[in-house]
């Protein structure tokens, strides 16, 4: 009997030096000697992989805002509070009447993977504050006076939302995306609740590592798109369970008819229109596990069929060597280089671009404001700041490293974080406003006496004009060539003789 307890207490002995030893190489191990801008900008730096079984953290406690307590801006700005006393805000949308929605939000139930790394991950997302259950609601600030503070909220809708976050508006109707599925309602700007039953207008692929699915919509209205993320890391579960994510799917919001518009984006974000050229762009969380100082999430242009290498490669033609799944022929050789990093494992989130009418003075025009939720999995701890992109007039991010905007949500020690900078829209004025999830306020940035900037111009260029000398297609000169050189049919859809 006592051999049996001896070797039952050198077990749970054992046990305890095991979790002991592993919760010290997640907190203590691989530290970072490079500063986070090393990995940021038009040419970042990319240091050899360091892959990780278990991956390495740096958990920031969340200690809150006292009254009078708020982010430091940049020089020439000024921070106050927009609203406060809200459930995990995340994403925004500002309506045409000014009215700004807000989805009070967190993940859904079982949304991580399993496992060791899964287990690891929900415990860490819950000590950094993105745990507990989700809000589901979908609330409205209005300031009624202008006067730059909602004086007014109003529980907007509650019934069929399953962790929300993408919102946008047009055309009389409003989209919500849940984790699972974009939802359409009637809606007129002035409306204090959404009623009625929604129209489903598309399933998504629910939950996964990555469940927030944000929309942006064309200017006349009859596109959609949306952003899913990936359900792992590097498609640990096979490729498979990854069908269909980390993507940019578009819609036809009359028909519902849709087609993957962009692919190989691990965790897509922030959408918005760039307003020199007319191109999409988005923020992209890049991959874990190989070090702090890979992968830098990035910031870029998404044109129709671009294919961005996920889980294979990362910017442009860097493998993976932990993915051993089969790749697609060639794909290499199509594989589009990011933009523009935003620094690895900052947590890049919101972005929203500067059009014209916004009160954040002559040094923050014309570019795109970013909002960096913070890393969990690099030290010392990143991002937890609001950063600014200048473009120049061609409307392409210039060779410089992120502006920060908004600072001081960690403390000197890097150990404590006040909240975390989620998302990022303009007011009916024009000044900033960002979500803080953590601590449930919604801050307001602006320059002191700032007029509405002047809207951006957009980018003219001709057009190729047509080689001389060359034949219509369509011509019946170019007919009887075809005929000739041995082609039969019609309309350009060419068969060779037998």
């Amino acid at each position: 009997m006592r051999t049996i307890l001896l070797k039952a207490l050198g077990a749970v002995v054992v046990l305890v030096l095991a979790l002991v030893a592993f919760f010290a190489w997640t907190q203590y191990s691989n530290t970072s000697d490079l500063p986070s801008d090393a990995t940021a900008g038009k040419d970042p730096k990319l240091v050899d992989p360091d892959p990780q079984m278990i991956p390495s953290m740096k958990l920031v406690d969340t200690i809150g805002w006292q009254p009078g307590e708020a982010p430091v801006p940049a020089k020439g700005l000024v921070v106050e509070r927009f609203a406060e006393g809200l459930a995990h805000p995340r994403t925004m949308l500002t309506l045409p009447n000014g009215d700004v929605l807000v989805a009070e939000t967190s993940a859904p139930k079982a949304s991580e993977s399993g496992g060791i790394t899964g287990t690891v991950m929900g415990w860490a997302m819950g000590k950094v504050g993105a745990g507990g259950p989700s809000p589901d609601t979908i609330v409205l600030l209005r300031d009624s006076n202008g006067d730059g503070k909602a004086d007014q909220k109003f529980d907007l809708r509650k019934a069929d939302l399953v962790s929300p976050s993408g919102m946008a508006y047009g055309n009389g109707k409003l989209y919500v995306a849940n984790h699972n599925a974009i939802l359409e309602w009637s809606f007129t700007p002035g409306q204090t609740k959404l009623e009625g039953k929604p129209k489903k207008l598309m399933d998504l692929w629910p939950g996964g590592n990555h469940w927030m699915r944000n929309l942006l919509l064309t200017s006349d209205g009859k596109h959609l798109y949306v952003a899913v993320g990936s359900a792992t890391n590097i498609a640990d579960n096979g490729i498979e369970e990854e069908a269909g994510r980390a993507s940019i799917w578009e819609v036809d919001t009359d028909t519902g008819r849709r087609r993957q518009y962009a692919a190989g984006m691990r965790n897509p974000n922030g959408l918005d229109w760039n307003p020199s050229t007319g191109e999409m762009w988005a923020t992209v969380q890049e991959r874990d596990m190989l070090g702090p100082d890979l992968v830098p999430d990035y910031f870029t242009n998404v044109p129709v069929g671009a294919q961005y290498g996920w889980p294979w490669v990362y910017w442009k033609d860097v493998f993976d060597t932990r993915v051993e799944l089969d790749m697609q022929t060639y794909m290499i050789e199509y594989t589009r280089k990011p933009e523009y990093a935003m620094g690895a494992h900052t947590g890049t989130l919101g972005m929203v671009f500067d059009k014209g009418g916004t009160l954040m003075g002559p040094a923050y025009r014309n570019g795109a404001f970013i909002a960096r939720h913070g890393s969990w999995n690099r030290r010392p701890a990143v991002g937890y700041d609001v950063v600014f992109i200048p473009f120049d007039a061609n409307g392409n991010p210039k060779d410089v490293k992120p502006v920060r905007v908004l600072t001081g949500f960690l403390t000197k020690d890097g150990d404590e974080t006040h909240g975390r900078p989620t998302w990022v829209a303009f007011d009916k004025a024009g000044a900033l406003l960002v979500t803080d999830d953590t601590a449930g306020i919604v801050w307001r940035v602006h320059a002191a006496g700032a007029k509405p900037s002047d809207p951006i111009k957009p980018v003219e260029t001709e057009h190729l004009k047509p080689r001389p000398g060359l034949i219509d297609p369509n011509s019946p000169e170019a007919a009887e060539q075809r005929l000739q050189a041995g082609f039969k049919g019609e309309d350009r859809i060419l068969t060779p003789e037998k």
